[in-house]
C-alpha cells in the first residue's frame, strides 16, 4: 500500500536536491528539509556530499539515509538514550530539553523515518519495542518495560509478586522523584498520589501508571514531535497494519544472518552442542528464510539490529552476552520462551523435529510480547 502511494505520486513532483557535507549531515540536512511542504518532500531526492564526485542515481540517497539515521543517535544532540537492555536499540531522552531545539529535532527525525518509509530506503534506526509501538498508535505494557530498564522491570516484577504490606523496607507513594536542571522534583503519577501509599491492594494500579509514566507521560513530547513529522508523508492508517516488530524490519530491512557464525556464538545450558533438540534447532534455523531469521533474532534479543563485529559482539543488559539456548522442563506442549535481556532461547525437550520446528516458527512469530505458555 505503501508502495502504490508512492507509485501514484511518482513523477508528479519535482527533484528534491540536497547538497550536505558528511561532517555536519545533520545540520545541513534539517536546515534544507525541516520547512518543506509535504508536496516538496514526496519528490525524488537527489543527495549530493560536498567534495565528493559521486552522481546520485539512487545510490547515494540510500547512503545518506543510513548515516543521518546514524547521527540522530549522536548523544551531542541529547535526543535518544540506549536502552538499558543492549544498548542497541533507543528511545527518547526524558531530559532532551536541555537542547532548545529539541522538539523541533524530534520532528525532523520522524520526518526522516516517514520519507524513508515512503521511498522505500533503508534506516539504521533501531528502537525499542514500546517507541515502535507509539508510532504504530498500539498501547504498550508493562512487559515493554523490561527492553528499557531490565533491573527497574525485574523490581516491578517483585513488587507484584510479593506481600508488601507487612514488610517495613517498602514504603513509597504514587509519586516519581527526578533531576530538573539540577533540583529533585516529585511527579505525581495520579491526582494526589504523593500523598497516597502503595499496598497490596493497589499495587497493580501503581505499576500500570509508572510504567506509562516512563514510556509515555514523561516523554511525550518527544513522542507527539516525533509521530508530527512522521505524518507529514505516511497516514497513519497505512501502517497500523503493522505490528511493531513488522515496522521494525520494514524501516531497517532483513538483516543478514550467518547461520554458522551464530551457531559458534552460542552459549548453552541443560543442553550441549550434540544434544538431539540442538541438532535439530540448527536444520530447522538454516532452512529458515530470512525473514524467518529475523523474526527469531528479534524474538531472542529484542531486536533485528546485529553488531558490526558479529554475533560474537551481542551484548546483554550486564554487558557481552552471547547467543544462549537453556534446556527447560514442562513438557513438549510449551512453546519456547525467550529473555532478551540475556539473549536466552528457552527450548524445552521435543521429541521430534517437525515439533520444535512448528512450535519455534509459531514462538517467533507471534510471540513477540513473550510466551511460556502451551
Amino acid at each position: 500500500q505503501l508502495r502504490r502511494v508512492h507509485e501514484a505520486a511518482g513523477g508528479h513532483f519535482p527533484p528534491l536536491g540536497l547538497h550536505v557535507s558528511r561532517r555536519h549531515v545533520f545540520e545541513h540536512s534539517y536546515q534544507q528539509l525541516h520547512s518543506r511542504s509535504a508536496d516538496e518532500l514526496r519528490g525524488r531526492l537527489s543527495v549530493r556530499f560536498a567534495g565528493e564526485e559521486g552522481i546520485d542515481a539512487g545510490g547515494v540517497t540510500r547512503e545518506w539515509f543510513l548515516v543521518l539515521s546514524r547521527e540522530l543517535f549522536n548523544p551531542d544532540y541529547a535526543l535518544f538514550k540506549p536502552s538499558a537492555e543492549n544498548g542497541q536499540t533507543f528511545q527518547p531522552r526524558e531530559n532532551s530539553y536541555i537542547n532548545p531545539d529539541h522538539l523541533l529535532y524530534f520532528k525532523f527525525a520522524g520526518l526522516v523515518v516517514g520519507k524513508a518509509l515512503y521511498d522505500s530506503c533503508l534506516l539504521d534506526a533501531h528502537f525499542t519495542r514500546s517507541f515502535y509501538k507509539h508510532m504504530l498508535g498500539k498501547p504498550i505494557t508493562f512487559d515493554d518495560m523490561e527492553a528499557v530498564d531490565p533491573t527497574y522491570y525485574r523490581s516491578l516484577k517483585w513488587l507484584l509478586a510479593n506481600d508488601i504490606d507487612n514488610d517495613p523496607y517498602v514504603e513509597f507513594t504514587f509519586s516519581v522523584e527526578k533531576e530538573r536542571f539540577g533540583q529533585t522534583i516529585t511527579c505525581d503519577l495520579i491526582p494526589g498520589g504523593r500523598d497516597i501509599k502503595v499496598t497490596n491492594a493497589n499495587k497493580a494500579q501503581y505499576v500500570a501508571a509508572v510504567t506509562e509514566y516512563h514510556m509515555t507521560t514523561d516523554i511525550h513530547k518527544q513522542i507527539n514531535a516525533f509521530i508530527e513529522g512522521l505524518r507529514v508523508l505516511i497516514p497513519h492508517d497505512l501502517v497500523k497494519i503493522f505490528n511493531e516488530n513488522e515496522l521494525e524490519l520494514l524501516m531497517c530491512g532483513l538483516p543478514e544472518i550467518d547461520v554458522d557464525e551464530l551457531c559458534t556464538n552460542t552459549e548453552y545450558n541443560g543442553y550441549t552442542a550434540s544434544s538431539q533438540q540442538v541438532r535439530w534447532f540448527w536444520d530447522v534455523v538454516r532452512e529458515m528464510d530470512a525473514q524467518e531469521r529475523a523474526r527469531l533474532i528479534q524474538f531472542v534479543t529484542g531486536t533485528s539490529k546485529i553488531p558490526l563485529e558479529g554475533f560474537g559482539a551481542l551484548r546483554g543488559m550486564n554487558g557481552p552476552q552471547r547467543f544462549q539456548i537453556h534446556r527447560v522442563h514442562g513438557g513438549s506442549e510449551r512453546l519456547p520462551s525467550a529473555h532478551t535481556c540475556f539473549n536466552q532461547l528457552d527450548i524445552p525437550e521435543y521429541t521430534s523435529r517437525e515439533q520444535l520446528r512448528e512450535r519455534l516458527l509459531l514462538a517467533c512469530r507471534e510471540g513477540h510480547d513473550g510466551f511460556g505458555f502451551g
